[in-house]
């Protein structure tokens, strides 16, 4: 009988554990918790980017991976590439900004 109930409580442990290796990390799948983590960054990046007077006119997309922040969109000068580049960086939790801002003048205006 005490077989049993130990048996029954380990499977009644191992279904209880069961589900939260699907909260773990991987190196392409963040946690549940990095997730969240991720999004509140995205948030303060994209607040603190509205809030300057010379970005605020850009659309700039922010995205973020496990604390590093993708900036992305067009903007006139290479001032506001760096400018955003430091807000990006100011943000408490991101460990690096990759900024993939792109010039307005320098696209290639050719068209097939």
């Amino acid at each position: 009988m005490k077989n049993a109930y130990r048996t029954v409580g380990v499977l009644l442990l191992g279904l209880v554990l069961t589900p939260l290796g699907g909260c773990a990390s991987s190196p392409t799948q963040e946690s549940s918790g990095q997730y969240v983590n991720d999004a509140a960054i995205t948030s303060k990046v994209k607040t603190k980017l509205l809030e300057d007077a010379y970005l605020k006119a850009f659309q700039i997309h922010v995205e973020t991976y496990k604390g590093t922040v993708l900036l992305s969109g067009f903007v006139n000068r290479p001032s506001e590439v760096r400018r955003a580049t430091r807000i990006g960086q100011s943000v408490e939790g991101v460990r690096t900004v990759k900024n993939d801002l792109i010039l307005k003048g320098t696209l290639n205006s050719s068209s097939s």
